[in-house]
């Protein structure tokens, strides 16, 4: 039905969400899910809308890459940093909670998220102040992403906040053991920058954001842990939240997320995931932002295998992330898109049924 649609827009994908969590909200028989989703929707909207004016009054404005798609050019000065209306009404709402309950695991997720927010304003405001699209280097912001992840991992397995037991169904476990540590590094580090890859087209990452910030606090919903119940209600807040700044980041993008948005939702995403043992489902629902992330991986290795064999580099796709090679296919912005949305969508489908049948 939904490959059906057409023109699967921002109407669209927020109609459909919207009516989700109705469903959502009458099955568990709680109107403060749809009810908080509502509220940080018009939020946002209203940040973005006002923070829009701020934004382009302090020149605030994005560099294209030279080596990206050609038809990227014109988009050239539009607004940046974004990402500042996304994540500090999650903070502000994230803090309040925390005051409210006192739980370890929302401070260590405030700390985490203020800390990935932190790196990715950074890399934001350096990238405006050089006039370039790279503001730090990929090896200091990895080595910045190592550092949180690190203390975040560590931290919640000595205060026993994440469970080794990897849950794939409520009678069915994968005992990581001592391997919790690279999963949940490759969890956290490995979210922050998929969603950063794949926010290269208008709408793609905000519109993929909003549906997998759905899925997953219905999944914690659906293990029926009252004290996770918090979390649910953190995602349903992000999923209004990224909705109501892509009133104006949809196809044409009046302003972009940037790495201070990106980057903080992958790592709230993947915090997320691990403190509430939702890695399995996460990873289907995440399908999207793992694919352009393996793309590039993909790529680059084939290309340096390639280069050593045969001194001359060859190259899979023609050019990653792979919503790159669809647009040098020829394939409109939009479509791509809205395509991918499509997908992201059965995925959460398939995720959220999964989780009920097995």
């Amino acid at each position: 039905m939904i490959g059906k649609i057409n023109n699967f827009n921002f109407k669209s994908l927020l109609i459909l969400n919207t009516f989700a969590l109705l469903v959502t909200s009458y099955i568990f028989n709680s109107f403060i899910f749809i009810g908080i989703y509502t509220l940080f929707f018009f939020i946002s909207l209203f940040a973005t809308k006002n923070g829009l004016k701020i934004i382009k009054n302090l020149d605030l404005l994005q560099n294209i890459r030279t080596e990206g798609p050609a038809g990227h050019y014109k988009k050239s000065n539009t607004p940046t940093m974004g990402g500042v209306f996304i994540i500090v009404p999650f903070l502000i709402f994230l803090l309040i909670i925390y005051i409210n309950l006192s739980s370890q695991k929302l401070l260590l997720l405030l700390i985490t998220i203020c800390a990935f927010f932190i790196t990715g304003f950074l890399d934001d405001y350096l990238s405006i102040k050089k006039k370039v699209n790279t503001g730090l280097k990929t090896k200091e912001k990895f080595i910045l992403q190592s550092m949180i992840s690190t203390v975040f991992i560590f931290l919640a397995y000595e205060k026993d906040l994440i469970n080794p037991l990897i849950t794939v169904t409520d009678s069915f476990g994968i005992n990581t053991n001592i391997f919790i540590f690279p999963i949940s590094f490759l969890v956290l580090v490995g979210l922050s920058n998929s969603v950063n890859i794949s926010d290269g087209l208008d709408g793609l990452a905000a519109g993929c954001s909003a549906i997998v910030f759905y899925g997953l606090g219905t999944e914690i919903l659906l293990k029926q842990q009252q004290e996770l119940i918090v979390f649910s209600i953190l995602c349903y807040a992000m999923s209004g939240i990224c909705l109501g700044f892509l009133k104006f980041n949809s196809y044409p993008a009046k302003i972009f997320m940037g790495d201070t948005g990106s980057l903080s939702i992958g790592a709230i995403l993947g915090s997320i995931a691990l403190l509430t043992n939702s890695v399995f489902t996460l990873s289907i629902f995440s399908g999207i932002f793992i694919i352009e992330s393996l793309s590039v991986m993909i790529q680059v290795g084939y290309f340096k295998i390639t280069k050593q064999l045969f001194c001359k580099g060859k190259r899979i796709f023609l050019m990653a992330p792979l919503h790159h090679h669809f647009e040098l296919k020829g394939v409109k912005e939009h479509k791509i898109v809205e395509n991918f949305w499509k997908i992201n969508i059965l995925l959460v489908i398939l995720g959220i049924v999964l989780k009920i049948n097995l």
